[in-house]
């Protein structure tokens, strides 16, 4: 485990070069990620989408999110619907299902959480 220090400025800094999103189902989102801790159980980092739908969900873990930047909703299989905006935190247990509606440009910190 490292013992050191890690720090990012989320709005600023750099990620990696994106990827298209799995799962769209409008438009053609990219995803882009850095990570910054990760031990196979846990795993800390900065996310970013480009605006599209995609369908997700969590199997064998759990998530907290929190959104520095963008706009979009998260609508669960039950239909709840979750704005994200900067700001807002969410958390997703494992067995969550959903569709992400991204209208512009999202990035969030999150912590991922092995459940097995």
């Amino acid at each position: 485990m490292p013992n050191a220090a890690t720090a990012v400025d989320i709005l600023t800094t750099e990620l990696p070069v994106g990827r298209p999103k799995a799962n769209a189902t409008a438009g053609a989102p990219v995803e882009s990620e850095l990570v910054l801790y990760s031990d196979g159980d846990t795993e800390f980092g900065v996310w970013q989408v480009t605006p599209g739908s995609f369908a997700a969900r969590k199997q064998g873990a759990c998530e907290l999110m929190h959104f520095v930047a963008g706009s979009g909703t998260i609508t669960d299989a039950h239909g709840t619907v979750t704005k994200i905006a900067p700001g807002v935190a969410v958390f997703l247990p494992d067995g969550w299902e959903g569709t992400w509606d991204v209208a512009e440009t999202v990035r969030k910190t999150y912590a991922i959480y092995a459940t097995r």
